[in-house]
């Protein structure tokens, strides 16, 4: 049986695994078969089920989630399966079918205790453990048996580490007879990685826990976490996703103070200079909040405004195009970005009391100048290519070219990943000029940046083209020793996929 977690049980009949997987099931079901045998030599019986995570690819929309912006992602099939089994102990144990990480044994207490500077693959397991307890207001629960195999690429911009956190968390809930709803947990799962020292924005749970077969997710987080399907529009020859891993691993974990946590802090102290800027800085909606956003700060500058008539679409853009006016007067003369005194000064405050208010105790960055023009002008304009891409998906017209219209978005984005908010790397740029070359109609780096995957859109009939020349180009030229399925699990077809759920 499939379960989705704060679901009604769904009975799939004689062949389930093709109910979680649209592509490969055969593969999959001979993985599943695979992690129960081993499971069972390692503890002695079956697991009594198997808590199961996918990873996801953003198709557009990159670090603006926490800016509070919409996002455009889709669960995919690579996923974290978690085999488990009570044990009638108060311990957990929790192995991996990779030799690369070892076994872990800890009593319930242990879980509580993190050491973030330690870069410790267990870590992920007690953050969806302690992330979940914290919540319900427990101390601990039911010790079991755990085994993990897990099929998304570490630091490849699929999130690796969300699927881990997530799996964790539906491991143990089932375990424990707690039933949460899939915003709850993916809220829960957001905010335990910081256990880990990485301040994430909440896109990579969510698209984890509630993804669909057949749609991708409009996923908004303000005022509140909202989840939307979008199907994916119909198109002659159909629309298809590749991915492709540029195999240079970018690990948040390490990277985090030069790269992921230093931009979350460009935008923060951003949004507090630029309501400074249009005399907003002292209304409660700006004042009275922690952290300060992007999105915050754009709903505040037009709260007087009356759009219960407008066309929502239509507000989205001109909101949008006007912030990137405005983030152009507060920043603009600062084209080599901000010291910090600079930017303390611009709030009042003193270096320490602006280093206190983003929290950089909790998430330590270091950087000599702080880009605050550029990452605006990357938030604004990818949260308006966001907007424009759902309302191209739900056109609906057959004038519509799906292809032209979204590739240029999607091609744009890299652009600005690249030029504004520099998280792409010479890598990406290569397998974005290759596949464009191709046949690709829109080719960006997905997930963080700095390395780790692209996707691509490509018309059906151009898959296997597009594939050969990344092949050919890119893997056969900078990794000639590579195996036949390490560039199958490197380079491949996706298509939206289903969430989180549990195999019985």
């Amino acid at each position: 049986m499939l379960t989705l977690p704060g679901a009604r049980t769904i009975k799939l009949g004689c062949a389930p695994l093709s109910n979680i997987y649209s592509l490969n099931v055969e593969a999959q079901s001979k993985r599943y078969a695979q992690l129960e045998s081993r499971f069972a030599e390692i503890y002695g019986a079956k697991p009594d089920f198997i808590a199961r995570a996918p990873g996801r690819v953003n198709i557009i929309g990159e670090h603006i989630d926490y800016c509070g912006f919409p996002v455009f992602p889709m669960a995919i099939a690579p996923d974290t399966l978690i085999a488990v089994r009570t044990n009638n102990t108060d311990c957990i144990q929790i192995a991996n079918a990779s030799p690369k990480y070892p076994a872990r044994k800890f009593s319930l207490a242990d879980l509580f205790t993190i050491d973030s500077t330690v870069h410790e693959w267990s870590n992920y397991f007690k953050c969806g453990y302690r992330g979940l307890f914290e919540h319900v207001g427990r101390t601990g629960g039911k010790g079991f048996d755990a085994l993990l195999d897990g099929t998304v690429p570490a630091g490849g911009g699929l999130s690796s580490s969300a699927a881990f956190v997530c799996a964790t968390e539906l491991a143990v809930q089932r375990v424990n007879g707690i039933d949460l709803p899939q915003t709850e947990l993916a809220l829960i799962a957001a905010s335990a990685e910081r256990y880990v020292g990485v301040n994430s924005g909440g896109m990579d749970q969510t698209a984890s826990i509630m993804g669909q077969q057949g749609s991708a997710l409009f996923i908004e987080f303000d005022p509140e976490l909202k989840a939307t399907l979008v199907k994916m529009p119909d198109a002659d020859p159909p629309l298809a996703f590749i991915i492709a891993n540029t195999l240079v691993v970018s690990d948040k974990h390490v990277t985090a103070p030069i790269c992921y946590n230093l931009r979350v802090v460009e935008t923060r102290i951003g949004a507090l200079i630029l309501a400074k800027h249009l005399g907003i800085a002292d209304r409660p909606a700006c004042k009275n909040v922690d952290p300060l956003t992007f999105k915050i700060v754009m709903n505040e500058y037009f709260a007087d405004q009356d759009t219960q008539a407008a066309d929502q679409v239509r507000t989205w853009i001109d909101r949008l195009r006007a912030m990137l006016d405005a983030s152009t007067a507060a920043f603009g003369s600062y084209l080599q970005g901000y010291t910090r005194s600079e930017m303390a000064q611009a709030l009042d405050m003193t270096p320490e009391e602006l280093s206190a208010t983003v929290h950089e105790n909790l998430f330590p960055v270091r950087a000599d100048r702080f880009k605050l023009l550029q990452r605006a002008q990357h938030a604004f304009s990818e949260a308006l290519r966001v907007v424009r891409f759902r309302q191209i998906c739900e056109s609906g017209s057959a004038d519509t070219d799906y292809f032209a219209e979204l590739g240029s978005l999607m091609n744009q984005s890299q652009d600005s990943c690249r030029d504004l908010f520099e998280c792409s790397c010479p890598e990406i740029d290569e397998i974005c000029t290759i596949a464009r070359s191709a046949g690709a109609f829109g080719s960006r780096l997905t997930g963080a940046g700095w390395g780790g995957c692209t996707v691509h859109l490509v018309s059906q009939d151009k898959v296997e083209s597009v594939k050969q020349a990344l092949a050919q180009q890119y893997y056969a030229q900078r990794f000639p020793d590579l195996l036949a399925d390490q560039l199958e699990n490197a380079l491949f077809v996706t298509a939206p996929g289903r969430g989180a759920c549990y195999f019985a």
